[in-house]
């Protein structure tokens, strides 16, 4: 069976975490049903959020994913002690529905002190680098995080969308409370391949974002709905007909048996049945034969 949990730094989570961005962004569900999918997540053993400031519909308020996580857990009659709540700064959202990047020093401090006031927590547990500035040098920006990990607005340390050198960076100024990477990686996109073999190496929690491509529609696509079923990924489909479980749950225990033992995905959901269905997928253990198919790269 796959190892249910990961490690974060000194914090253990479950295998399979929450993204929570779907239930802010664009086509987003009411709060009554957003509030629900964190809850059935929780209850299905799921104890890492993760949400950032710039997680709203253009023109929206900063923070709205951040308010909500916060609100979610409030109510949440479960032990709450057991959750970390990752979030993210660096980014925004442009008038047009695109994404904007900011790397100062001055606006990551800003920023952090602001998601920690949402979150209503003394420090955060996880704050994520969001994307690197390519205005300001990755080192500045970096250097920021360790102020506030000084500081004690923030425990531990992550980096979202960076390459290997970047990585390495980050391990040289944040240390040992550097604790994860956020990059894409699914069955459609693995080209952060070097990243994830890296972060094993450091031991470095990897962070697939977006981790149904090929098998569902990425949040940034501006839903979370299933898209139709692509030829190229059969082998997830099959796979997932043989055993009577959904391809989603597949395509999260193909991430978690990834060698290293060090893949926490974190895929989003806007539905109570999807977050219960994917966290079971950290119980779903794959044959050897299985995953020499589904390791395939499906052809372009």
């Amino acid at each position: 069976m796959p190892t249910p949990h990961r490690t974060l730094g000194d914090r253990t989570v479950g295998a399979v975490g929450l993204g929570a961005m779907p239930l802010s962004i664009e086509g987003h569900p009411d709060e009554a049903r957003a509030i629900a999918t964190v809850h059935a997540a929780l209850d299905a053993g799921v104890t890492l959020l993760d949400t950032a400031d710039s997680y709203h519909p253009p023109g929206g308020e900063t923070g709205a994913n951040e308010r909500l996580v916060a609100r979610a857990l409030a109510a949440y009659g479960g032990d709450r002690d057991a959750v970390l709540v990752a979030t993210k700064g660096g980014r925004g959202r442009s008038a047009d529905g695109g994404w904007t990047v900011d790397g100062r020093p001055e606006h990551l401090r800003r920023a952090a002190e602001g998601s920690a006031r949402r979150l209503g927590a003394d420090a955060i547990g996880l704050y994520q680098l969001h994307k690197p500035d390519p205005a300001v040098p990755y080192a500045e920006s970096l250097g920021a995080v360790r102020e506030l990990l000084d500081a004690g607005t923030v425990r531990l340390a992550g980096v979202s969308n960076v390459d290997r050198e970047q990585i390495l960076l980050a391990r040289e100024i944040l240390g040992d409370r550097l604790v994860s990477v956020q990059n894409r990686y699914s069955p459609a996109v693995r080209d952060s391949e070097p990243e994830l073999r890296l972060c094993a190496e450091l031991g470095l929690a990897f962070l697939p974002w977006s981790p149904l491509g090929g098998i569902s529609r990425s949040s940034l696509d501006g839903s979370s709905v299933l898209a139709e079923a692509d030829p190229r990924f059969g082998a997830f489909h099959r796979v997932a007909r043989a055993r009577g479980v959904s391809p989603q749950r597949v395509a999260l225990a193909w991430l978690l048996a990834r060698p290293g033992g060090h893949v926490l995905p974190i895929p989003g959901a806007s539905r109570p049945e999807t977050a219960r269905d994917s966290a079971r997928a950290a119980e779903l253990t794959l044959t050897e034969g299985e995953l020499a198919e589904l390791d395939a790269v499906p052809e372009q």
